[in-house]
C-alpha cells in the first residue's frame, strides 16, 4: 500500500526457521514463474540458538540465504541473466570460520557479535563460490557492503552497551535509503557481470579481507552450508 504498485506482494519468511524457508520457496516457485533478481538482505545481530539448532545470527545472515538462494537457483537460471545480490558487511573482517565449530554460537563475552561478523564472512565467500559454480550460466552474483545503516539490526544490542552504541549510530550511520545504494547499484547498474563474486562498497568494487579472497574456505564453506542445511547429496546443487 505504501508503494503506491498493486504488483507489490508480501509472502511471509522467516530466516530463523529453514522450514519457513523450505515453505516460502516452494510457494513462491508455485506462484511466481519468473526470478530475475534476489536480494538476500535480511539480517540479525543477536545471541540465541534458532529451532533447528544453529546460533540464531549465523543461521539468519547466512544458513537461511544459503538454503533460500539454492532452492530458488534453477528458476534463476531458467531466466537468465539473472542476478543474485548477498548483502554483507564490512564487519567480516573480524569474522573467523571453522569447519568443527561452524553455526554454533562463538564462545566469549561478545558472542552475540562474533557471530554477527562470522555470519558475514560466510556472506562474502557465499559470493565468491556461487560465482565460480555459475560460471558460463549468466546467473551472476555480488557481495556488498551497504555501509553502517541505521536500522533495527542492533536493537537486540545489550541494555549496558546501548548508552556507549545508540549515540555513534545517530551521529555516523546512514539512513536506510542511502544504505540501499550499493545493494540496487549491483542489482541494476549494466556491465557489472565480469565481475561475478566480488565485493562491492560505495558502488565501487574493493578487495575484502584476505580470508573472504581464500578460495579453498569458500569452498568448506559452501560444502559444510549445504550439510547443515539438509542438500548434501541431494543434487539441488551446481558444481563447480
Amino acid at each position: 500500500q505504501e508503494t503506491g504498485n498493486a504488483e507489490v506482494r508480501f509472502m511471509q519468511l522467516d530466516l530463523a526457521s529453514l522450514r519457513s524457508v523450505r515453505a516460502f520457496a516452494s510457494a513462491f516457485l508455485h506462484q511466481e514463474p519468473h526470478l530475475h533478481l534476489l536480494i538476500n538482505n535480511a539480517g540479525v545481530s543477536a545471541g540465541g540458538t534458532t529451532e533447528d539448532g544453529f546460533s540464531l545470527s549465523f543461521q539468519v545472515n547466512h544458513l537461511g540465504h544459503f538454503l533460500l538462494t539454492q532452492l530458488l537457483l534453477e528458476r534463476l537460471q531458467s531466466c537468465a541473466p539473472s542476478r543474485v545480490v548477498i548483502v554483507a558487511s564490512r564487519a567480516h573482517c573480524a569474522g573467523r570460520l571453522r569447519p568443527d565449530t561452524l553455526g554454533r554460537p562463538p564462545p566469549g563475552p561478545l558472542s552475540a557479535f562474533q557471530d554477527y561478523c562470522d555470519s558475514k564472512l560466510a556472506n562474502v565467500l557465499h559470493a565468491r563460490e556461487l560465482a565460480t559454480r555459475l560460471e558460463g550460466t549468466q546467473v551472476t552474483c555480488y557481495a556488498v557492503h551497504p555501509g553502517f545503516v541505521n536500522t533495527e539490526l542492533f536493537r537486540h544490542t545489550p541494555l549496558w552497551l546501548k548508552p556507549l552504541f545508540l549515540p555513534l549510530v545517530w551521529l555516523f550511520f546512514r539512513d536506510a535509503a542511502e544504505g540501499a545504494r550499493t545493494p540496487l547499484h549491483c542489482a541494476t547498474q549494466e556491465g557489472l557481470e565480469r565481475f561475478s563474486g566480488r565485493y562491492f562498497a560505495d558502488c565501487r568494487l574493493q578487495e575484502p579481507w584476505p580470508p573472504a579472497r581464500d578460495d579453498r574456505l569458500a569452498r568448506m564453506l559452501w560444502e559444510a552450508s549445504e550439510r547443515l542445511v539438509g542438500l548434501e547429496g541431494s543434487g539441488g546443487s551446481p558444481s563447480p
